[in-house]
């Protein structure tokens, strides 16, 4: 064999040469090759095989002008798409009928990776990661699991998405009454009401206080306002922050009482 390699364990692993367990290689893996230019496998614990005497282990330079004459490095940058992964969030609060919505659609990212390619006769032989850098984060695809709404035969319920005022699906926050959440701590709502757990939400203009609506299969009842209260967007009473915050958003059938 050709090789510019001087250590036996590289002079094999360059040619795919792999020793069984009962092979054992003279000299050692981690030996550099002699002036014999020779490497020996044999059989663990038989004599190692007798090498001519008359071998002719001379290396021409015709031979290597010839061996490397055809061969070429080139670096190459190529742009790899990125997978987005699927996260699943359940808001059911364990609810036997379920069906999923997808919230955000994924999107596949971009990652720029330059490499070394060798090539002997255009014939790629090998290829060599140089550089690799993330030019487009990808968009995770969120689907929850949410609590699938008994649709009665109201005339005034609407399977319309996002129009304020009627049935459909909307945009569900939550808040509690600290100064984060109202600027003020005492309770009170706008619509002059104390603001109770499981009862009290707050809704755009186009809801009249008084307003009964059902979410998740719990009936409340419209008697708060609030800045950013508004279009397809609800907050719904919690007794703490931290429920709040853990309720986090949700996007959920609201149907409307008549």
């Amino acid at each position: 064999m050709l090789t510019a390699k001087t250590k036996v364990s590289e002079i094999l692993e360059e040619n795919h040469i792999v020793l069984e367990e009962n092979e054992v290689v003279t000299p050692g893996m981690d030996s550099e090759i002699t002036d014999k230019k020779t490497i020996i496998i044999s059989v663990r614990g038989e004599a190692p095989a007798e090498i001519a005497t008359n071998v002719q282990t001379e290396i021409k330079a015709e031979d290597v002008k010839e061996e490397y004459s055809n061969i070429k490095e080139e670096i190459v940058v190529e742009i790899v798409e990125i997978p987005f992964a699927t996260v699943t969030k359940d808001v059911s609060n364990g609810s036997a009928s379920t069906r999923n919505a997808i919230i955000q659609q994924g999107k596949n990212g971009e990652r720029k990776v330059t490499y070394k390619v060798t090539y002997k006769d255009d014939i790629e032989i090998s290829r060599e990661e140089l550089s690799s850098e993330i030019i487009k984060e990808p968009v995770d695809k969120i689907v929850q699991v949410q609590t699938k709404s008994l649709i009665t035969a109201r005339s005034s319920f609407s399977r319309e998405i996002g129009t304020s005022g009627k049935s459909g699906v909307y945009k569900v926050t939550a808040y509690c009454a600290c100064m984060q959440c109202c600027g003020k701590t005492n309770g009170i709502t706008a619509s002059g009401t104390h603001a109770t757990a499981n009862r009290t939400i707050a809704a755009p203009k186009t809801f009249a206080f008084g307003t009964k609506v059902v979410i998740n299969g719990v009936t409340y009842t419209v008697e708060d306002r609030g800045g950013a209260i508004q279009g397809n967007r609800i907050d719904i009473y919690m007794n703490s922050h931290s429920e709040a915050l853990q309720w986090g958003v949700r996007y959920l059938e609201v149907e409307v009482l008549d």
